[in-house]
């Protein structure tokens, strides 16, 4: 009799300790954000606030920035990492859309090796000249560069969108100029303010101080709408390069086969920030379109994107060593 009770006082504490423990809160620790480019730019700034408004609202985030060989340096770093939610990358067109057609010889995938978590924003490129050059319009350019073959240089960070840029570009307008590579895009802005390359491409985020202060003339906006901030500049669809569109955007990814909870927590809350007032205000002053969405929305943005960039670089004979 008294075994039998004894056995039964035991079936709670045996049904105990056979449930499994519960899953501890994420995060319990601070989480990684990977920028895959140098300090100060737009993808890092982007990056910081994201950063600035998780630790509030989700747990510490510190972000590290790990430039090099066109972002595939960072993203590798990521790409490696183990999926457990506590490393991300702001992912960007370069690295996500350029490099996977650009690159050859890498030992992960630029796509397949992340899982989407939440699309960021998406910021226009703007075609601008040195402010010496006597052109004052995208035909007058083209015009230009045609009469004039390989005369006037095009600067550029080597294998990120602004390189793709110009090869489109190149090859819409039948023109023919000297590409002058560079390693990082501050350093192309600083020469284009200096007078020593005649023109580039940058993302609106990068060149509307510069604009504003008059020392690049711009000529024309990669996207079929002006933008809000510099309404006086055409879009180069109006300036007869009809539907150019060139897009640099931004997004957080993990590595994949991250958990879907921890990914759709982070989806949740970077969306939250980006319709607060603040993030608009803060997003509008760098020419910035939110593009707040699911996981899923991101990945069929991600899917959409590479053809394009693809083509280009395939009718160009681009490639590149990471």
């Amino acid at each position: 009799m008294h075994g039998i009770l004894a056995a039964l006082l035991m079936i709670p504490l045996v049904a105990t300790l056979s449930e499994p423990a519960p899953a501890q809160p994420y995060p319990t620790k601070p989480i990684k954000l990977i920028v895959p480019f140098g300090a100060g730019g737009p993808v890092d700034v982007m990056a910081r606030l994201i950063a600035q408004k998780l630790s509030v609202s989700v747990g510490a985030v510190v972000v590290e920035n790990k430039p090099g060989q066109g972002g595939t340096l960072g993203a590798r770093i990521v790409a490696t990492a183990e999926p457990d939610g506590y490393t991300l990358m702001m992912a960007t067109s370069t690295t996500m859309g350029v490099s996977a057609n650009l690159y050859k010889n890498l030992d992960f995938d630029p796509v397949k090796s992340f899982a989407p978590v939440a699309l960021v924003s998406s910021v226009p490129m703007v075609l601008v000249v040195r402010p010496t050059l006597p052109i004052n319009s995208t035909q007058e350019l083209i015009a230009y560069a045609k009469a004039n073959p390989g005369k006037l240089n095009f600067g550029f960070p080597t294998g990120a969108l602004p390189h793709l840029t110009g090869a489109l570009f190149k090859m819409r307008t039948g023109t023919d100029f000297a590409f002058i590579p560079y390693k990082a895009a501050n350093n192309v802005v600083t020469d284009l303010v200096a007078g020593q390359i005649d023109f580039t491409f940058e993302p609106a985020s990068v060149l509307l101080g510069q604009i504003s202060d008059k020392k690049v003339r711009p000529l024309g906006v990669a996207s079929l709408n002006r933008l809000t901030q510099i309404p006086q500049v055409p879009t180069l669809d109006e300036s007869d390069v009809k539907n150019f569109v060139s897009v640099s955007w931004s997004g957080v990814v993990a590595p994949v086969g991250a958990p879907k909870p921890i990914i759709d927590k982070l989806n949740v809350a970077i969306n939250t920030e980006l319709k607060s007032p603040e993030m608009i205000e803060r997003l509008l002053r760098l020419g910035a379109e939110i593009r707040a969405g699911t996981p899923e929305d991101f990945d069929k943005f991600i899917t959409e994107e590479g053809p394009k960039w693809a083509e280009v670089i395939k009718s160009s004979g681009l490639k590149l060593e990471p």
